[in-house]
């Protein structure tokens, strides 16, 4: 950590700043979690030590809850997981996320003390809870989960104050970190990274954060690599200056963004993006020249993008995604006479149009939706944004499996280049992109040689092979930063 330095940020509190110079891919610091869970729900597919999905893994033999990719997985965990199985086992049952990851906060807590642990700029007790701005429905909340941690706490374990154990759920509350699974798709569990906490806002961040699985796959203990996160600059960054994180997405103009950070993690965005509107009129964009809309007709056509987009999540719940597909068909009929091409609500429509689409394997009229949409991002987004990062790749993928192999393979190396920053060439997601990149490469070469012998091939090798189905589009957005209870 010697390359960044706590300072206190004037109206923020706490913050980080560069020791030195940083460019644009950069790792600033890498943290292994203080404490991490896997969500409920996911507890018997996913690790519980790397957090991969695997199909297959190993059980833990005493409490029959903790599942483990293999031996060595398992090891690993055991020094956290010690306390947690002989406590499931008495207790009859696993207790929710946020009982366990506190339960482990304040297993480490009496092993380690409360102090600054090794690695670590701040202590727990250091972090902020917010307990004192919680609503009425959050403190409900919080009395139940401090009866439910009561009852799970052995009696043999250190004893910790009602106040103390309000403060480790207000840092959870607060500071847990969404852990992703290996490609990067699908939030699995929560953290607490104490270091990453201090690293304040901005809607136009510096820096991104990515979660690294690490790997347990070499032979020899010495080269494997454990679970973190990395904190990796996204322009150049000089000595002294802040450090800085979007906790959320900035697809949103920038008042709904600003309630979300106030609702969510309880301060007021002071960030230029928000004090001067940056960005809001590409957002909010009408069709502009002689056939202006009116004022009237654009609040409709908004308003009827809104009931549509409740509409959509419903029917995707339900797995209606022909219906789906339908719905988005009439929305983008209405919206685009009246809308412009970087509108949100065009936008929305689209990314949820191709993504569907993709899914019934109806890739020429995916991919139409997907170049429209990364066109609309690339005006919007950070050039080096992690999400544009994804999108991209999503739409190049969607263009090769249309069989238009030179807008697929351009796409796919656009988005190989962000990701090269946001996410580095050891990540699965980029490793994967380096793989499609040259396979498109390949097949790019074969279409401009011979156009006629290159559609003949594909039409062969479609024929032999099933071609790849894509992922059931899922009704969760792209992970977020931080881990908010629902």
């Amino acid at each position: 950590m010697e390359s960044v330095e706590v300072f206190t940020s004037e109206g923020k509190g706490r913050g980080l700043k560069a020791q030195k110079e940083f460019l644009p891919g950069d790792v600033i610091f890498a943290e292994p979690a203080y404490a991490a869970v896997v969500f409920d729900s996911l507890t018997h597919v996913i690790c519980h030590t790397c957090f991969k999905r695997q199909e297959r893994l190993h059980r833990c033999g005493q409490c029959k809850f903790a599942h483990y990719c293999d031996r060595t997985c398992q090891r690993v965990a055991w020094l956290n997981h010690k306390n947690e199985c002989s406590a499931i086992k008495k207790h009859g049952k696993a207790p929710t996320e946020n009982i366990r990851l506190a339960a482990r906060i304040m297993w480490k807590i009496e092993r380690e003390g409360s102090g600054l642990s090794e690695g670590c700029l701040v202590s727990i007790d250091d972090l902020q809870n917010h307990v004192d701005n919680f609503g009425e429905e959050e403190k409900k909340e919080l009395h139940a989960d401090v009866q439910s941690f009561l009852e799970f706490w052995p009696p043999q374990s250190q004893q910790f104050g009602m106040q103390y154990i309000s403060h480790v759920f207000g840092v959870i509350s607060c500071n847990g970190f969404t852990l992703s699974d290996q490609r990067g798709l699908q939030a699995v569990g929560v953290g607490i990274f104490p270091n990453l906490c201090q690293v304040n806002h901005d809607c136009w961040p510096n820096c991104t954060v990515i979660f690294n699985n690490g790997n347990h796959e070499a032979v020899r203990s010495m080269f494997h690599t454990q679970m973190r996160i990395e904190l990796r600059a996204l322009s150049k960054i000089s000595p002294g200056t802040e450090l800085s994180v979007s906790y959320v997405d900035f697809l949103n103009v920038s008042e709904e963004r600003r309630k979300q950070l106030k609702k969510q993690y309880y301060f007021d965005c002071s960030c230029e993006h928000c004090k001067k509107q940056i960005k809001d009129d590409l957002m909010l964009a009408v069709k502009q020249g002689e056939s202006k809309p009116s004022a009237e007709t654009v609040k409709e056509v908004v308003q009827f993008s809104k009931d549509t987009l409740e509409k959509i999540n419903k029917a995707r719940m339900e797995g209606l995604y022909h219906e789906v597909v339908k719905m988005c068909r009439e929305c983008l009929k209405k919206q685009e006479p009246v809308l412009g091409d970087t509108n949100i609500y065009l936008l929305r429509i689209l990314s949820i149009a191709s993504e569907v689409l993709s899914y019934l394997q109806m890739f020429e009229e995916a991919a139409h939706y997907a170049k429209k949409m990364v066109d609309g991002y690339m005006k919007i987004y950070h050039p080096n944004n992690a999400q544009l990062g994804m999108a991209v790749m999503r739409a190049g993928v969607t263009h090769w499996h249309a069989g238009l192999i030179e807008a697929g393979h351009g796409l796919i190396c656009k988005a190989y280049a962000i990701l090269l920053i946001t996410h580095g060439p050891s990540h699965p997601i980029t490793k994967d992109l380096e793989v499609m990149r040259v396979q498109t490469e390949m097949e790019l070469r074969m279409f401009q040689q011979n156009e006629f012998m290159y559609y003949k091939m594909r039409e062969a090798a479609l024929k032999n092979q099933k071609i790849q189905v894509m992922p059931e589009p899922s009704n969760e957005t792209s992970p977020g930063l931080f881990h908010k209870k629902e």
